[in-house]
């Protein structure tokens, strides 16, 4: 049964609260049933004023904690969708890029990893995750700049997967985000995470590796009762009902 997910996923002050709204059940990171998470929350950045009062041995725990959580996140199991209507600069960015898809608002969506404008470097893995979605020349010259970027313009660069234009409550993003977690859903729930899997490990090695993870992934697949259901679902001619079995 399909229900919203209602947790919210807390970032270490001096983040605001991100709400996780994604289109299935109740659970965990380890939860089998969660097949999509959205996460989409109010203007996203780190508190500056706050960070200027701690020591410099309290700014490191906090871009430690900051690293590890975005890594928590990239690791998700399930997709992960960032629905950006308003700013996602710096560590808001770096989060969007630790999602697996990105949705941004046209005109009201402002992006940047603009820490070098403020006598920083992003540290939460923005400049690792960036020039593996742009390409190095392109993401050293984001970085290097601080430039910040519409959603327009986000989309230009395939830094963001959809671009739609507001709405007059403010949350296009978000609702494009949900319609694309509705693509995702009825999809066989264990071949879309092990594709994930075979995806963003592969990415990390050459090809001749990554062939042999996708290899295994496959494998992992074979014996799934989604996998038989899949092709008798196309020899009786009708929709499959995957199980995440």
């Amino acid at each position: 049964m399909q229900r919203a997910l209602t947790s919210a996923l807390r970032l270490t002050r001096p983040w605001r609260p991100l709400q996780a709204c994604g289109c299935a059940s109740h659970g965990t990171a380890r939860d089998p049933e969660i097949q999509v998470r959205s996460l989409a929350g109010p203007d996203q950045g780190a508190d500056l004023k706050e960070r200027e009062q701690m020591s410099e041995a309290e700014v490191g725990v906090f871009v430690q904690r900051l690293r590890g959580l975005m890594n928590k996140i990239a690791a998700f199991p399930a997709p992960t969708i960032a629905a950006m209507d308003g700013f996602a600069l710096g560590g808001g960015l770096e989060l969007a890029l630790a999602c697996d898809l990105r949705v941004a608002a046209a005109s009201s969506a402002v992006m940047g990893l603009i820490e070098t404008t403020r006598g920083l470097l992003p540290g939460a893995g923005g400049t690792q995750r960036l020039p593996r979605c742009l390409g190095v020349a392109l993401a050293k010259e984001l970085i290097f700049t601080g430039r910040r970027l519409s959603g327009a313009q986000a989309q230009a660069l395939g830094l963001v997967n959809h671009c739609v234009a507001q709405n007059e409550e403010g949350n296009a993003a978000y609702h494009r985000a949900r319609e694309l977690a509705q693509e995702i859903l009825p999809q066989a729930p264990i071949a879309v995470r092990l594709g994930k899997v075979a995806i963003d490990r592969g990415m990390e090695v050459d090809i001749a590796s990554g062939m042999a993870i996708e290899g295994m992934c496959y494998a992992q697949n074979i014996p799934t009762r989604d996998r038989l259901e899949g092709m008798a679902a196309f020899r009786e001619k009708r929709p499959p009902k995957f199980v995440g079995e």
